[in-house]
């Protein structure tokens, strides 16, 4: 059971100005929102202009695990709902969270009401199967995880800057805490660029790295940047800094 009370929500961004809107107009308004943006554009004024309540914005120069791993730590609430700029809550969503089965870490499917609707109800029948068969295979777009037990496994590993959703449920399950896939708390894409790049190169490089990072063969050098960061002019700055931080809570 989750109580909505107990509920901090934590997304990076990064240049989402043109993606954001959607998510926010999704959230439940009472809601803690944590975002640690690494953003060139408009994005912290939409974030303030949307959304000025309730609402931390902490402007950092890092990498998506990096974001999630700050906004989880500033988070106080027993619950941590992470996710990202580019999708949408269901409408139903958070009313279904206190009737949800006792667990350590809950995630759902991520499906698309504006295209390639066949790959996400195909991706989303794929991580049912892989999670009865006791390999949760989460995203960071939809996932919940008990502060309690975020802390216990130290987070996100911080070497990782992608497909750290799936490593930390890994080592969450291998500690023995309950992690569980829950088809009912659907979140909606709304870009899909990586998908317009190549359905077959996007499944197979993601399924590549899972699989070798799952059995703990992953090359140091094929850990590639998806949020680069080149350069003093995407430094990163110590956590314990705040410089930088707008707290319209």
């Amino acid at each position: 059971m989750v109580n909505l009370r107990e509920v901090t929500i934590v997304a990076p961004t990064r240049n989402e100005s043109h993606n954001v809107s959607g998510l926010l107009r999704s959230l439940p308004p009472r809601l803690p929102l944590i975002v640690v943006d690494s953003s060139d554009d408009a994005t912290p004024e939409v974030i303030a202009r949307l959304r000025p309540t309730n609402t931390v914005v902490v402007q950092r120069r890092c990498s998506v695990t990096e974001a999630r791993q700050i906004g989880a730590e500033l988070a106080r609430t027993p619950w941590l709902v992470f996710t990202d700029a580019d999708v949408t809550f269901a409408a139903d969503y958070f009313g279904r969270l206190p009737y949800c089965v006792n667990a350590d870490a809950l995630y759902g499917p991520k499906l698309s009401l504006n295209g390639y609707a066949r790959y996400y109800r195909w991706f989303a029948c794929m991580q049912g199967w892989s999670d009865r068969l006791g390999i949760p295979a989460a995203s960071g777009s939809n996932l919940l995880i008990r502060r309690s037990a975020f802390m216990a496994v130290g987070g996100f590993d911080p070497q990782l800057v992608c497909n750290e959703d799936s490593e930390i449920v890994w080592r969450l399950k291998r500690c023995g805490l309950r992690v569980t896939f829950v088809p009912e708390l659907v979140v909606y894409a709304h870009d899909h660029r990586r998908l317009k790049n190549g359905v077959a190169r996007k499944t197979l490089h993601s399924l590549m790295r899972c699989t070798l990072l799952y059995l703990n063969l992953m090359p140091a050098r094929w850990r590639h940047r998806y949020w680069a960061t080149d350069g003093n002019r995407h430094r990163n700055t110590n956590r314990e800094r705040l410089e930088g931080t707008h707290d319209r809570a």
